[in-house]
């Protein structure tokens, strides 16, 4: 096992200088979308509001049901392109709207599902933080006239007499124009620059506050997800079993049988021959129990048990026939669900670098992240191409990763280099 190189993971939050760079280029981009959503904000207002007119002056006679379906349709619309709106801007990661659909099929399920976004909470909130933005960027753009005026002020004694005319009907000494100018340029500068950070705080007020009932279907939706992982594990973990036992076990144990029966027969009319059958049914036997303990050590190291996560995995890399280089930094344990869901990626990864992609060397890289996530990357310098198979190895580890609260992410392009990553919380 080689020394490895410090290599640390992105953290699970932006740090504080890589906010601090990113924080001008995202308040610029917020001015930037104010300002347009100010252009445009009056025309989608009057589009939304000319269709409820519409609808509501002709339901009587019907075709205003068209329009009420329109209506609703460009409501949902709005609404979604503000989430994702604002997701791109602030990095949110709030669920993307959903439809709200009916229980029943047909035409009176999706009459229902119409109805349904009538209390959808989620949608309302976002028309009414995009009908804040655009007035906020209506604001915007008058504080952009207003800079304009005033840096055209303060540089108005180059071309005007001794007086000034302030726009409201008195005038001023030419002289004290680059004042007003400047207070005027500094004064719309730090009002844009509010008007942005007053936005973001707004629409985190807003739409980015936490909602109970999409916290406790996401919960749901997480939970249900975890035991489908689980139990996919579960199916991929027998199937391994019963493979390696059908396959090498099994066999081998046949075989013994087999061969104490000749032994017996043989016993009294040539002891000699059974001698020899015996010693080769006890050298079987030997490498019986040799694969039965790798098959346990498939099902759980005891060495995770005992001696943490650190030792297992050098226990792990040192039967690598790849030589791994191994970097863990852990300061105490996690839960034995996260330990073990870490170790099995990672030996499944050293097994298929071993098998399938002709590497010559592995980096293993553990870490425990701030926001209480164990996180471990597995990077060989193979030919790549490696893909999830229902029923694989890597499809098994995922199951296990997912029933365990966590993720992986595969990223193994024809040539290589392949590296897998599983993030899980620590703690159980």
């Amino acid at each position: 096992m080689t020394a490895a190189p410090t290599y640390d993971p992105p953290a699970a939050t932006d740090p504080a200088p890589r906010s601090a760079e990113r924080t001008p280029i995202r308040l610029l981009l917020t001015i930037v979308e104010l300002a347009a959503l100010g252009v445009v904000g009056s025309a989608v207002a009057g589009l939304l509001g000319g269709l409820a007119g519409i609808s509501l002056g002709l339901l009587f006679v019907g075709v205003g049901v068209v329009f009420l379906v329109g209506l609703v349709y460009a409501l949902f619309g709005v609404a979604w392109f503000e989430i994702a709106r604002l997701n791109g801007l602030y990095g949110f990661e709030l669920p993307a709207l959903r439809w709200r659909r009916g229980d029943r099929d047909g035409f009176s399920g999706w009459l229902l599902s119409l109805w349904r976004q009538a209390y959808n909470g989620r949608m309302w909130r976002a028309l009414a933080n995009f009908a804040i933005a655009c007035f906020l960027g209506g604001l915007v753009l008058r504080l952009f006239s207003w800079f304009g005026w005033s840096a055209v002020t303060a540089f108005q004694p180059l071309f005007s007499g001794a007086d000034a005319d302030t726009g409201w009907g008195t005038t001023y000494p030419v002289t004290w124009a680059p004042l007003f100018g400047g207070l005027g340029v500094a004064a719309s500068i730090l009002g844009i620059i509010g008007v942005a950070l007053l936005h973001r705080i707004i629409s985190r007020g807003i739409v980015a506050a936490p909602d109970r009932a999409l916290d406790l279907t996401e919960q749901v939706r997480t939970s249900t997800a975890q035991r489908a992982g689980a139990v996919r594990a579960a199916d991929v973990e027998r199937t391994r079993i019963e493979r390696d036992l059908h396959d090498g076990v099994q066999p081998r144990l046949v075989s013994v049988g087999m061969t104490l029966g000749m032994a017996q027969q043989k016993i009294d009319t040539d002891p000699a021959a059974a001698k020899a059958l015996i010693a080769e049914a006890h050298t079987s036997t030997k490498a019986a129990i040799t694969e039965l303990r790798q098959l346990a050590r498939g099902i759980h190291a005891s060495v995770l048990d005992d001696r943490g996560l650190d030792a297992a995995l050098s226990a792990l890399a040192g039967r690598s026939p790849v030589p791994v280089s191994l970097d863990v930094r852990l300061d105490g344990r996690c839960s034995r669900e996260a330990e073990a869901a870490v170790y099995f990626t990672i030996a499944e990864s050293l097994t298929n670098a071993a098998k399938h992609s002709r590497a010559s060397e592995c980096r293993v890289v553990v870490r425990v992240r701030d926001a209480g996530t164990l996180w471990a990357r597995v990077e060989d310098n193979g030919i790549g191409g490696a893909t999830v198979v229902p029923g694989g190895g890597l499809d098994g580890i995922g199951n296990r990763a997912l029933a365990a609260g966590g993720t992986i992410r595969l990223d193994s392009p024809v040539g290589g280099p392949t590296s897998l990553e599983v993030s899980v919380p620590c703690a159980s």
